[in-house]
């Protein structure tokens, strides 16, 4: 079995994203208006990265994505590891994170 993501990205005229959107194998479009997508080369073990946001990206915007995907890093890593001492580093880190931006109180 095989699936297909295809990502389309729509430049300005100063070749900033203006619109990102992807379609999953069920053939359904979203629209993003960031995204960080990273491979690990089998061969070199060299991480390529293509981070990308659209030109109309709040700062408030950037924070939430960051904050999620600092969240769902730290789920993948236990996933993949089982190292749960350094994952819940990572987690921790992902709530001060989130209380430096505002997207968290100091009690939550």
């Amino acid at each position: 079995m095989k699936n297909k993501i295809n990502i389309e990205i729509e430049l300005n005229d100063k070749k900033i994203p203006k619109e990102i959107t992807w379609v999953g194998s069920d053939g359904q479009a979203q629209t993003a208006k960031g995204m960080l997508l990273s491979f690990l080369d089998r061969e070199t073990k060299d991480t390529m990265k293509l981070d990308l946001w659209t030109e109309d990206l709040q700062v408030g915007e950037m924070d939430q994505l960051m904050y999620y995907t600092l969240r769902s890093l730290a789920d993948t890593y236990i996933n993949a590891t089982g190292n749960k001492e350094l994952a819940e580093q990572m987690q921790q880190f992902a709530h001060h994170f989130g209380i430096a931006t505002g997207l968290l109180s100091e009690s939550s």
